[in-house]
């Protein structure tokens, strides 16, 4: 996980240095606060999916080229077999799994998320846009907005993503879901 993460704040840094922005400057531009970008970038921190994201879209490049380090080439379709999709963990307690990594100029973001069970207190993202989540395996307690809900399998949510959200599995059991973020 350690390796992942320093891994993409070298990239973020990559990025940043090539367009020559200073770190405040990219923060600013991107609505990310600047102390959160720059301990993004020191590889110590860790590194949120919506925060990439919300980097890729302001200078157009592919969420992948930060997460995974390779630009995506496909422009027909772009097949996942079953457990193969591109994944990075961010903490032990969570990892995403993406299933469209090679597909270059998506309008989505598909990934499978799992989450550990875990006594740590709920971690909070926003990002522009929506997203929409179903779960496939285990219980999951998701808040949106200060609204706490429980989905079960099969169950699935279609939400505004700025809104502060997050989520935490339940019953001691790991919780796998599909995430797609627009």
């Amino acid at each position: 996980m350690d390796e992942q993460i320093k891994q993409i704040a070298e990239r973020l840094r990559g990025l940043r240095d090539a367009m020559e922005l200073t770190t405040e400057e990219l923060a600013n531009e991107c609505g990310i606060a600047p102390k959160e970008y720059e301990q993004a970038e020191s590889g110590e921190y860790d590194i949120s999916v919506s925060m990439m994201q919300q980097i890729a879209r302001r200078y157009g490049i592919a969420l992948d080229a930060l997460m995974f380090g390779e630009e995506p080439k496909m422009n027909t379709y772009f097949l996942t077999r079953a457990g193969k999709g591109v994944s990075v963990e961010r903490t032990k307690a969570y990892k995403y799994q993406s299933l469209a990594a090679g597909f270059k100029n998506r309008k989505a973001d598909p990934f499978i998320v799992t989450v550990e069970p875990n006594d740590n207190p709920m971690h909070y993202n926003t990002h522009e846009g929506q997203e929409f989540n179903l779960v496939v395996e285990g219980r999951l307690l998701l808040s949106i907005g200060g609204k706490e809900l429980t989905l079960n399998v099969g169950d699935s949510i279609y939400f505004n993503s700025q809104l502060p959200h997050g989520m935490k599995a339940l019953d001691g059991k790991t919780v796998r879901f599909l995430a797609i973020i627009m």
